[in-house]
């Protein structure tokens, strides 16, 4: 055998280059969102549409002016929030499925705030604000405290804490604070406690900007802070993180009480900012929508804000859709359990892999 041919079997093989994390994850969101159209499509085809009729109608609903614009905005600000509140357990490792209620808890908070109080317009928006952040973190503080200190599965705890939230809120609205005369609603907040808006002809509201600063804030703090690193990492791998000096029990407890904070400040936002007042079912489905959102983000918070605002799109849209063609609003969720499935598919298929190759549990 030749020297050089000796040298050729010595060389070893270059490794293939993997695909960046970002890129993966960016395939996964696209690919999730195709298969719900296609199955928004073939349900569309059921009912004896076109799909592409429907989408469009969808589009222009969304889309097709700058009020409709506004409308998809005004739908996307919540999600943007309660996707958030999510993306903070997750990168944490954890998951606040209970997000629903603590939006609901921290948009009642807020309405006792506007309409128990006169103060000025600075600080009575602040404190409606704080009560709505701090209503929510109280809702999870008994789940954050079991699944620190004796590992209680803090998905079955928050998920059922809605339950609760959404039927106490309720109860309080129609037998306690319910406006003399009216529907299942409190009296309105003073005009000192409410959210700026943005138009004259949209209920769009500073909340908007909100959201998006968490958003850009969430991000910067994992990956420019101590403290974020410590949080990915504590996700990534907690039996790593423990040996590396992290404080697992106070960092679960910690970020699930910021996740809950958050998830009350979305109630606040779209208590003070759109309806003024606290009604019963106000913002249905919001929490589970932003829960969703951050899923189909795999936990990215700038990502979340896409995703978000394509489920705010799909809301706003479904309205003239509606109208316009023979299919039901409930396409939308269609639409969205699709997106559940594959985003669960692809969790799944995930933990497998990094099972299988000893590795973390999920991938931010």
């Amino acid at each position: 055998m030749s020297e050089q041919s000796e040298t050729r079997e010595l060389t070893p093989a270059k490794a293939p280059v993997a695909m960046p994390e970002w890129l993966h994850s960016l395939l996964g969101t696209l690919l999730a969102i195709s298969i719900a159209l296609l199955g928004g499509a073939v349900i569309a085809i059921m009912v004896g549409e076109s799909p592409f009729h429907v989408f469009m109608t969808l589009l222009r609903g969304a889309f097709g002016g700058p009020d409709r614009i506004a409308g998809s905005l005004l739908q996307s600000t919540p999600i943007i929030i309660s996707g958030i509140a999510a993306c903070i357990a997750f990168r944490g490792g954890l998951f606040n499925i209970g997000v629903e209620g603590q939006l609901y808890m921290g948009g009642f908070a807020a309405a006792w705030v506007g309409f128990s109080f006169v103060l000025p317009a600075p600080l009575h928006l602040t404190l409606g604000i704080a009560a709505a952040i701090a209503a929510g973190a109280l809702w999870i503080l008994i789940p954050a405290f079991f699944r620190a200190r004796y590992g209680t599965n803090e998905v079955v705890s928050t998920i059922l804490s809605n339950y609760v939230a959404i039927l106490l809120t309720s109860y309080f609205t129609i037998f306690v604070f319910k406006r003399p005369g009216g529907w299942s609603e409190t009296a309105p907040i003073s005009t000192t406690a409410e959210l700026p808006q943005l138009f004259e002809f949209s209920r769009l509201n500073w909340g908007l900007f909100i959201g998006v600063a968490l958003a850009v804030g969430l991000h910067m703090f994992l990956t420019r802070t101590t403290a974020g690193y410590s949080m990915c990492a504590m996700g990534s791998n907690p039996k790593f993180a423990e040996y590396g000096g992290v404080p697992i029990r106070r960092n679960v407890f910690l970020i699930l009480l910021c996740s809950g904070a958050v998830g009350g400040l979305a109630g606040g936002v779209e208590t003070l900012g759109v309806h003024h007042r606290f009604m019963e079912g106000f913002a249905p489905g919001f929490g589970f929508d932003g829960v969703i959102a951050a899923l189909l983000a795999n936990g990215h918070p700038i990502l979340t804000i896409f995703t978000a605002l394509f489920f705010g799109a799909l809301r706003a849209g479904s309205l003239l859709m509606e109208v316009e063609t023979n299919a039901s609003r409930e396409l939308i969720t269609v639409v969205q359990a699709f997106i559940i499935l594959a985003v669960s598919a692809q969790l799944l298929v995930r933990r497998r892999r990094d099972s299988q190759a000893g590795e973390r549990r999920w991938k931010y």
